[in-house]
């Protein structure tokens, strides 16, 4: 009997002491997640919608974890403040023109604070201060825009495809340029004409050159262009001079 209530009390002495262990690490857990263990400060913003944001959810700045919400309070119908309590260790570098927004940790995960880099010169947040925020984007929002930009591509693709249809049957301009032959030798023999015509006026203007009485005027415009790239040369060299 006697060694039957030594087990009991035993076994009723491990359990009590897996359970203290569990509670301590958890305590532990918990206020390493809640920052009550380091030294804090607190800083307040205002959202007009916090949009599903939590007490314990985290605050970040520069990307890393340095805080979480503390308490979240309705001041008026327009307006809820959001009280954050931050490491005392990354105080110094959060200004107080700094901006607080709200995103999502991940696409679905839970929403978080960021707060923004400040301007090197302005002067560090003080205990309880009050920063500005920017506000969040709804999802609804964003949901709405992806409805429009979706119903746009669909109506810019069903006209490329109308246009497409055209083209096959070969209506309209481009539709008779790809499709009907004859079209595309008239294009072809126009570009030869226009080869034919400027080999022509190539020709007139070298028996121009050789008329008596224009040559004056040609020779006149060689020694002027001669004279330009002269003078351009010149300029070339005396800008190497000086930079020398």
């Amino acid at each position: 009997m006697e060694t039957n209530n030594s087990a009991f009390k035993l076994k009723l002495g491990i359990f009590i002491s897996i359970g203290l262990a569990l509670l301590v690490i958890g305590i532990f857990i918990i206020g390493k997640q809640k920052n009550l263990f380091n030294p804090v400060f607190k800083l307040r913003t205002s959202f007009h919608n916090v949009s599903g944001l939590l007490v314990g959810n985290n605050v970040r700045f520069s990307g890393i974890n340095v805080g979480t919400i503390d308490q979240i309070s309705i001041i008026n119908d327009s307006t809820v403040m959001v009280h954050m309590m931050i490491k005392e260790d990354v105080q110094k570098f959060i200004k107080a023109d700094c901006v607080a927004g709200i995103s999502s940790d991940g696409i679905i995960g839970d929403r978080v604070v960021n707060i923004s880099q400040g301007s090197f010169d302005a002067p560090v947040v003080t205990d309880g201060q009050r920063i500005g925020s920017v506000e969040p984007v709804e999802t609804d929002q964003i949901m709405a825009s992806l409805r429009v930009t979706a119903g746009n591509a669909e109506v810019v693709t069903d006209q490329l495809a109308q246009v497409m249809i055209k083209i096959n049957q070969g209506r309209g301009t481009l539709g008779r340029l790809i499709q009907d032959s004859a079209v595309a030798e008239d294009i072809n023999q126009t570009i030869k004409n226009l080869k034919s015509s400027t080999q022509s006026l190539d020709e007139n203007m070298d028996a121009a050159k050789e008329n008596f009485l224009l040559k004056p005027y040609f020779r006149k415009k060689k020694k002027e262009a001669e004279k330009r790239k002269e003078e351009i040369k010149e300029q070339a060299e005396e800008k190497k001079e000086n930079n020398k």
